[in-house]
């Protein structure tokens, strides 16, 4: 019977145990909480006589660990992004790297993008804290926030999210919408009913920003200070994408001096977010622990998916979703 890690996924099995029985009746399954700073010749060992590999964030698949271990056929990847396996050093040492379809997760992380600016707008955060506290009527202008309908949202990335963000704004609260997506074309962007724009334009004009696109050299601190005095005051930034797109500490001094509304987020440069971090000590700042696609829709899709790959391996065929540059 072929061997089966699943590597730092928690959620494996405490959600649809019935999804861990069905593996388990097929091959020997472990599960592993490994450190993040795990080296590679400490992987390459431990994963010693598994054929495959169900991986969380982390730790890394490098050159090395493809050089030391050569039983690891399959690492499937239990989400979208894969920056933590070097694909085409598996693909050269002839191992499946496969990742979940974008589709899977596009709901469930436009959804939180909505979720973070409504609680933003809203003030739940202020709101719960003084219900539960006794201070029902105490400071209600600290409650003081924004309408969501007949807006101007502005998304930075119109991608698979992205689009399905803008899709919520657009026509579940009337919104103007404007894009600023370099790799996409005027025209295309236009026919799906929204406004290209450059993005100092888009900053300048957008009640919500939303931001969808990749991390990348071009993308790191996208969002920085100059960037950002070019918000309105009453603007509120979203980020559901990775946290080293804005600057933090900007974003701090924007929000701490009131030069935007709000900041609202599921990430952070580093993660976890230290608990003395700047911005988890200011109001109007909301920040979730990279949780987006915690739903069970989404969690059940995955598990199938990763669960797809190993049975049709185990038929001698290729995995769904490889992934090798």
């Amino acid at each position: 019977m072929n061997k089966l890690a699943i590597i730092n996924i928690t959620s494996f099995g405490r959600e649809f145990p019935e999804n861990l029985e069905e593996l388990e009746a097929r091959v020997e399954v472990e599960k592993m909480l490994l450190p993040e700073e795990t080296t590679q010749e400490e992987l390459a060992e431990r994963l010693r006589g598994f054929r495959y590999v169900f991986l969380g964030n982390h730790p890394y698949f490098g050159e090395t660990f493809f050089s030391l271990n050569q039983d690891v056929k399959l690492i499937a990847r239990h989400g979208i992004g894969y920056n933590n396996v070097d694909v085409k050093s598996a693909a050269l040492h002839g191992v499946y790297a496969t990742t979940i379809p974008h589709e899977v997760e596009n709901d469930a992380v436009a959804e939180q993008a909505a979720a973070l600016l409504f609680a933003a707008a809203k003030n739940i955060i202020t709101a719960d804290g003084k219900a539960r506290s006794g201070n029902w009527n105490t400071d209600r202008q600290e409650l003081v926030g924004y309408q969501i309908r007949d807006a101007v949202t502005g998304i930075i990335g119109l991608g698979s999210i992205g689009g399905r963000f803008a899709q919520i704004m657009k026509y579940g609260f009337n919104n103007r919408v404007i894009v600023y997506d370099p790799y996409l074309e005027d025209r295309k962007i236009r026919n799906m009913g929204y406004e290209p724009v450059s993005l100092e334009e888009l900053l300048s004009q957008a009640d919500f920003v939303s931001v969808h696109c990749s991390l990348n050299a071009s993308t790191e601190k996208l969002i920085d200070a100059g960037r950002l005095k070019l918000m309105k005051r009453d603007a509120i930034l979203v980020n559901t994408a990775r946290g080293a797109i804005v600057d933090e500490m900007a974003v701090y001094e924007a929000v701490k001096n009131r030069e935007i509304f709000a900041y609202a987020a599921d990430a952070a440069a580093v993660e976890p977010i230290p608990a003395d971090h700047p911005l988890c000590g200011i109001p109007h700042v909301i920040i979730t622990p990279h949780s987006a696609i915690y739903n069970r829709t989404c969690m059940y899709q995955m598990n199938r998916k990763v669960m797809e790959d190993l049975y049709l391996m185990e038929a001698g065929k290729e995995p769904k979703g490889i992934v090798t540059e």
